[in-house]
């Protein structure tokens, strides 16, 4: 069962950092954004909001590496790095081609908890299988700072026709499993226990089928399946006291 977590920061004041999509702005017609920073007072607390970097083009997952850098998506299909607080004007190589229409395209990035070691990191996107026929996909990578190598399709979904659901989030538990949302809004895919969409998938951390997944061995159903019923997952966090997803 997965249950929701309501947390309350004990701080006076939450840091928090804008990444600030051009996008956006030159869509929407909103005013540049100054340089800040801004104290907002909320119902529980004070935030302290920052620029971090701008320009980006819907910036959709971010995640710090070991040494402090930031990975970010753009949902266009480019992988960006943040070092020492500045963007970095190159791309990184080596990413496999997105499908991009609305809001699909490149979904997340993950480090592997062994990332200083492995340096392994994890990718969701969507990918075009045949004409209108659009697949949720997760693979793995090595990145040397600059590029990614070895790139591995670990799952590709059911596939659909593009329209609706978009999410498509990873968190490893304290488990050591990866879990993985993948969202279904314009179907019952949710309810269809032979299909990937609409779940929350477990697996190991090379893209296998733990042996203690709730439905292995049950018919009808895929063994990647966690839970079940789900709409649109678009985030998940893991609780680092109790360890709930």
């Amino acid at each position: 069962m997965l249950r929701g977590i309501s947390l309350l920061c004990r701080h006076s004041v939450l840091p928090l950092m804008l990444l600030v999509s051009g996008a956006a702005t030159a869509q929407f017609g909103s005013p540049v954004l100054g340089e800040g920073p801004w104290v907002i007072q909320t119902a529980q607390t004070k935030i302290e909001l920052s620029v971090v970097a701008r320009g980006m083009e819907h910036p959709w997952s971010l995640a710090f590496l070991p040494g402090g850098d930031m990975l970010v998506t753009e949902r266009a299909g480019n992988l960006r790095v943040i070092h020492d607080g500045k963007l970095n004007p190159e791309v990184i190589a080596g990413v496999p081609p997105v499908f991009v229409k609305g809001l699909l395209g490149f979904m997340e990035v993950l480090p592997h908890p062994d990332f200083a070691q492995n340096h392994v990191v994890y990718m969701t996107y969507h990918k075009e299988i045949a004409a209108e026929q659009i697949a949720v996909v997760l693979a793995s990578a090595t990145f040397n700072g600059t590029a990614l190598t070895d790139v591995k399709e670990l799952l590709v979904s059911d596939t659909f026709d593009g329209a609706g659901a978009a999410g498509a989030r990873l968190v490893f538990g304290k488990d050591g499993k990866l879990y993985m949302s993948i969202g279904a809004s314009r179907d019952d895919s949710g309810q269809r226990p032979e299909r990937l969409r609409g779940k929350i998938l477990r697996l190991n951390d090379d893209g296998s089928v733990p042996s203690d997944n709730p439905f292995v061995g049950k018919e009808g159903y895929r063994p990647e399946i966690f839970s079940m019923g789900h709409r649109n997952p678009s985030g998940m966090v893991v609780h680092p006291e109790t360890g709930e997803l």
